[in-house]
């Protein structure tokens, strides 16, 4: 609402008019200063600078129109009235198409037609003031987001160089077997994460990791994993624990580190262990879904095995199993992301297709990118992450 005692001022060569209408706004509550003539009336706008303007149109030195311009070339945005006995069309359209507020002809029968007209343009005047202030407001704001979407988008950056960096050679390749990779992110960070390394002489670890969530915050956890992974590695080759470098020790180990840090996130995982001298698989599975895909001599089906996701529960335990590996094979392993391209309408179609296009892509990482249209793809909901290890595959 507007200030209930704005200041008027008035200004007009006409001491008796000026008097009455001074006398019947100060009885409205308003406080009224008073100008003989344009030329004093401009110099007391610029001195007291009142809220509102009611002049005369014809006054000796400076007429109504030419006050109104000088009032303009100020900037300001004080609304004028013309109260005239002028009576002259032209006048009246001149003085509103240079900004006045209302235009009244004198003789004024009722001042209370003055009142409701300066009530009125003090209203539109304070709308005006509000709605200037809301647009500085909003440029602050918009400046601010701007400034505060660049730091984002720096971090942003920095993150996603630190996730590009932790993820393994892609692809890579150790006595025999080959590892490929590929993560899509739904976002500008994934919360999903795969890695393969030796753990030693005759052991090849991997894994693949589906963190809750997306965005930066998931992001985070896979730099939690790869630092818990990695200081489980070393400790396995310092002899201090997990000598066997067990893939159900590991989970568990992330487990508890996941719930003492109380971020509030759990990881859907599997991983695993490859002894090459027996050609022997041991892999532990942490409600994770879809299962890894074991393609051999032109067949696919699912490994076997479950467990509790990763970070939830505290009397969570995980166990292992052993897979004797073909001479010649590739093993699948996809996050819950890549459910979203399969057809179907339940997760139990989409599962039953996986394996199918698994062997029409020929059980390789390069055919899947073909049979699922990777190459093509667009926004996705959720992360998508396929590793695909192999041996002797054509």
């Amino acid at each position: 609402m507007p200030n209930p005692s704005a200041t008027l001022l008035i200004i007009d060569d006409d001491e008796v008019v000026r008097a009455s209408i001074a006398a019947y706004l100060e009885d409205s509550g308003f406080s009224v200063l008073q100008a003989s003539d344009g030329l004093q009336g401009f110099e007391v706008f610029n001195r007291e600078h009142p809220d509102l303007v009611i002049c005369d149109l014809r006054m000796p030195q400076v007429d109504g129109l030419e006050l109104i311009r000088r009032i303009n070339a100020l900037g300001v945005q004080t609304p004028v009235i013309v109260v005239s006995g002028a009576g002259v069309m032209t006048d009246a359209v001149e003085a509103l198409r240079l900004g006045a507020a209302d235009y009244l002809i004198k003789p004024l029968e009722d001042l209370a037609v003055l009142e409701h007209s300066v009530r009125r343009a003090l209203d539109r005047a304070y709308l005006r003031l509000e709605n200037h202030l809301y647009r500085e407001k909003l440029e602050v704001a918009n400046r601010e987001l701007q400034a505060s979407l660049y730091l984002l988008q720096e971090d942003q950056n920095a993150g996603r160089q630190v996730q590009m960096n932790m993820l393994p050679v892609t692809p890579w390749s150790v006595d025999g077997l080959h590892f490929a990779h590929q993560i899509i992110p739904s976002l500008y960070l994934s919360g999903d994460f795969v890695d393969y390394f030796r753990v030693d002489d005759n052991h090849v670890a991997f894994y693949l990791a589906d963190v809750s969530g997306h965005g930066a915050s998931s992001a985070f956890i896979t730099v939690l994993l790869k630092f818990m992974t990695t200081r489980l590695l070393y400790e396995s080759r310092r002899g201090r624990s997990m000598r066997a470098f067990k893939p159900s020790d590991v989970l568990g180990h992330i487990n508890r580190g996941l719930l003492n840090c109380k971020l509030g996130k759990h990881v859907t995982m599997l991983g695993g262990v490859i002894d090459e001298s027996q050609g022997l698989l041991t892999y532990s599975i942490g409600g994770h879904l879809p299962l890894p895909v074991l393609y051999s001599e032109g067949r696919a089906s699912y490994l076997e095995g479950r467990g509790l996701p990763v970070g939830l529960f505290t009397d969570a335990s995980y166990t292992d199993h052993e897979l004797k590996l073909p001479d010649t094979f590739s093993l699948t392993l996809l996050s819950d992301g890549i459910l979203d391209l399969l057809p179907g309408d339940t997760l139990k179609e989409k599962e039953e297709v996986l394996p199918q296009l698994i062997c029409k892509a020929g059980g390789t990482l390069e055919g899947l990118r073909q049979v699922l249209g990777l190459a093509d793809i667009g926004e996705m909901p959720d992360d998508i992450a396929l590793l695909v290890l192999s041996r002797n595959l054509a």
